[in-house]
Formats: structure tokens, sequence, C-alpha cells
């Protein structure tokens, strides 16, 4: 080998969130006695990299170096976590320790991925992050694992160098190979209309529901599904991202971020193209769903933002998870803070919910007789708090389907008829909105542009009148009746709104009713 410079530098990338920062991984190797220390707050899987990168370096066919071995990751006052760290590791120590590689290659990549103990490289999480952050740097390329190039081509502007083992890697760092680099394209790439397994049409009557789902997806609006086992209000929900606009550019990259750094990219296939659809059981705690840990990581709320996220049998989660969706549902993200560190995730999502109208299920029910007293009722559908029913605009009563309805012949209509109109109304909010920053949809209005575009006219000013006294209903409430009928008047291209835009809007208001 020739002879050694022991100091040498590589670039790589901690997350922070769904963003990335910039991390200088140094390596000295010095007299003394062999030694291996990382510094620089790693956690435990970068203090195992050691063994990893030492046995992959000999697996390999490369000589182990000698001496005490510094590794420093700069900026050393901020954690690093992960895997990911292990290539740029075994490359800045084989840099180290020959005259093989230029300083000033290294210095024009970011490099990350996981060693395996025979030197074959696996893929990682937080990729698209760290490739972002390389071509803000002004970085010409990235060197990742080759089961994530997709995702790190998902970036526009920046080389992409997969490589399968480190002898490969070596051989790029070094000059001997210079295969072409794979270069980020930076769009969504529909090679065939996104299909959905599940429609609409195969959902018999209902049809006052999927109007409902309709409005909701029309203006991105809450929805709650209320009524007895087995009407149906599963099977509606999950069929509600297949009435959802596609996502954009800006929300497929929010979109895969999240899902990236939680390792949820398990196919390997670039960008998130299909909106989120998550739904988790009722015993989650408020870690699972808002996020959490000793190093956050985003929670169900956050892998649903730009999505729908359905909370099935809504009474059974605990209260105090429940609760922590207030905050996220006003301001579409959540914070969570740690002594070290505070990290922000996105989350703005679609949130649907189900629930049965009583302990029993029957209480709706025209074929079963409900057996619960008022009492239990009213303890039953107290779990849920008044605040966070506020919040979810559309109360809708699922009923069960009759007979003559389920033996129709015929399918109902499809989900492509019904994103038609969604796409039309979300074009007049688009249109609408074109100069308000931040608001994409009806349901995002603050209460000054509420004023500003749900002016009622007389008559419908004396039927809101009527309603917020009969119902009780908040100011909050009442806010978000006009907001949906705002949508209604958008899907029915209306300029104005009108009387029957705010009579349905209140008609969809059912659990105020009950209440």
């Amino acid at each position: 080998m020739a002879s050694p410079k022991p100091v040498s530098r590589v670039w790589s990338g901690a997350l922070l969130g769904v963003d990335a920062l910039p991390v200088a991984v140094e390596t000295f190797i010095g007299g003394g006695l062999p030694r291996f220390t990382v510094v620089g707050l790693p956690d435990s899987a970068v203090k195992e990299s050691r063994d990893r990168v030492l046995a992959a370096i000999k697996s390999s066919g490369f000589q182990t170096p000698r001496g005490a071995i510094t590794m420093n990751l700069s900026p050393a006052d901020v954690p690093k976590v992960g895997s990911g760290f292990d290539l740029p590791m075994a490359l800045g120590l084989l840099a180290a320790s020959t005259e093989a590689v230029p300083a000033e290659r290294l210095d024009e990549w970011f490099v990350l991925g996981e060693l395996s103990l025979d030197g074959r490289l696996q893929p990682v999480k937080g990729v698209l992050p760290v490739v972002a952050q390389a071509r803000a740097e002004g970085k010409r390329g990235v060197v990742v694992p080759a089961e994530n190039v997709a995702e790190a081509a998902a970036v526009a502007g920046i080389d992409v160098h997969p490589v399968a083992t480190l002898q490969e890697a070596w051989r790029l760092a070094a000059g001997m190979s210079t295969p072409a680099p794979v270069r980020g394209v930076g769009r969504l790439a529909h090679t065939e209309e996104l299909a959905y397994p599940i429609d609409f049409s195969d959902v018999r009557g209902q049809e006052n529901v999927k109007r409902a789902l309709e409005v909701a997806a029309a203006g991105g609006h809450n929805v709650l599904l209320i009524g007895p086992p087995g009407s149906g209000k599963t099977m509606l929900a999950r069929r509600l991202p297949t009435i959802l606009p596609p996502l954009t550019l800006d929300e497929a990259l929010e979109t895969t971020k999240i899902h990236s750094v939680s390792g949820h990219l398990r196919d390997r296939s670039g960008l998130v193209r299909h909106r989120p659809f998550r739904a988790p059981h009722h015993t989650i705690s408020d870690a699972g769903l808002c996020g959490g840990g000793s190093n956050p990581m985003p929670g169900e709320i956050s892998l649903a933002h730009n999505g729908v996220l359905f909370l099935d049998e809504l009474p059974e989660f605990r209260r105090s998870v429940l609760e922590t969706l207030r905050q996220p549902l006003e301001e579409g993200r959540i914070t969570i803070s740690r002594a070290r560190l505070a990290v922000e995730y996105s989350a703005r999502f679609l949130l649907i919910t189900s629930m049965n109208p009583c302990p029993c299920g029957h209480r709706s029910d025209p074929q079963r007789v409900c057996s619960c007293s008022p009492v239990a009722v009213q303890r039953y559908t107290s779990r849920v708090s008044g605040p966070l029913l506020d919040r979810i605009d559309l109360h809708i009563d699922v009923s069960p389907v009759p007979f003559d309805e389920l033996n129709r012949a015929g399918d109902a209509e499809p989900s492509r008829a019904v994103l038609e109109r969604v796409l039309t109304a979300r074009a007049r909010q688009a249109e609408r909105f074109r100069d308000e920053a931040g608001v994409h949809a009806n349901a995002q209005m603050s209460s000054r542009q509420v004023r500003a575009y749900c002016e009622l006219d007389e008559a419908s000013q004396s039927l809101m009148q009527t309603a917020l006294t009969r119902l009780g209903l908040s100011a909050r409430a009442y806010g978000r009746i006009l907001k949906v009928a705002r949508t209604i008047a958008d899907l029915a291209g209306s300029a104005d709104l009108r009387t029957e835009h705010v009579a349905e809007a209140i008609q969809y208001r059912s659990l105020d009713r009950m209440l």
C-alpha cells in the first residue's frame, strides 16, 4: 500500500425530523495501541458501526488499518442516529490509510449506506432528505446503496451513484470505475394511471354517505360516520382516497420524506404516488399516534400527511390519545420536544372516524332492539370530547343497507366519476385561494377568509341562527358549517352561498342533534 495520510473527510447527513444536516465524517489514524473510537454524539447503532466496518473491510480484501483510529462526526453537538454512517466511515478509514483516493473527489459527494459483514451494502432509511440536503450544499452527487436508487433519484439536479458492495464504492471513489450515474429526475413518473384495488362502485346503497364523502374530499373536511355494526362504515372510509385529487410533486416529496425517515418505503420505488391511508388500532399510544421516542420519529398522523387518517371505533381510543389530535388538526403539524432537540413533523391529513351510536351498536338499527339506557348512551358518546367533535366537520348517519339495495343489479357510480366532480370543485378553490399562502382547500380557511368567502343572504342567516339556537353549536362549529356550505356551493358551481347549501351543511351535524 502507499504511504498513509492519517486524516480524511467524507460527507454524509444526519436526520433532524424530515430534514437532514450535513455531517463530516473525519478519520484520524495515529500511532499507539490499536483502538477504534467514534465521537460526535453517536447512538448505539453508530457505535456498533466499528465492528461492521472492520469486518467489511477485511471481507472485501483490504488490509485492516493499524493504530489508534479516531472518527469524529461533525458537528459534534448533534445526535447521530442509524446505520447509514457505515459506508462513509469505511471509505474514510480506507482513504486515511492509503493515497489512492483524492481528497477533492470525496469532497464532492454525500455518502450513506449500511454494511454487512461481508462488505455488501444494505438499504437505509432517510435517503431522500439526505440527497435533498446534498443538492442544497452544492454537491455533485451522492453514493447510496443500490436498493435506494429510486428514492434518491426523486431529487432533481444531482447525480446518484448506486453501489452494491464496499469494493464497488471504493473503486468508484478511487476513480478505478466510472459507471454512468443515475440522474435525479424530480418528477412524478406515472407510467400508468394510478389504480386502486377498491372503488366506490363496490358499495351498494348509502348514497347519502357517498355524497357526504364527496363533499369531504372536495373541501378537505373531517368526517365522523355513526352507524350500527355491519352498515359499511369501514368499507366507505377505505374508499375515500380513491376520490381525492392525485398528489402533486411537492406533496409527493413531503410525504416521501416522512415515510423515508420512518423506514416505511419498503418497495424502494421512489416517490410515494398514492395518498397515504393510515388506520391505527384503538390500542395505539400517544407516541404511536403523534410520534415520539428518545430520537423522535413520525407517528401515524405524520405518516398520514397529505392523505387520510382513519380512526375506527373512535370512543374506544384512550381520551388522552384523542386529545393530542386537537393541535395537529388546527395547525397541520406536530412539534415533538426532547431534552436535546425538538423536531417538527408535518401532519395535514383528512381525518375520517367511525363509531357506533351506542355501546351495543343497535340504537339506529331498524332490525334490532337497542338494550342501552340513556345514561349508558350518554356515557359512551361522551368518551369523545366536545372540542374534538367541533373539529370534525361532517357527522354522518350510516344506516344498514336493505336487501333490495344489496341485491340490485348493476354497479354503483365509480370513484372516477366522483373524482371528476371533486377535481372541478378543487379547481375553483385553487383559483379562490391563489393569493392565500398555505390555503388549498375550504377546510383550511381562517376566520378572516370565512368572513370574506362565505357571506350569507338574509334567508341563510335566519336558518343558521335557528340551527345554532336549537343545536347549541359552538362558534367553531358555526365556522365549520360555513366552510362545508362553501364546498357544497363549489360542487354545485355556485359563486354564492344559497339556503340549500347551508341547509345541507347543517344536516351533516347529526351527532349534535343526537346529543
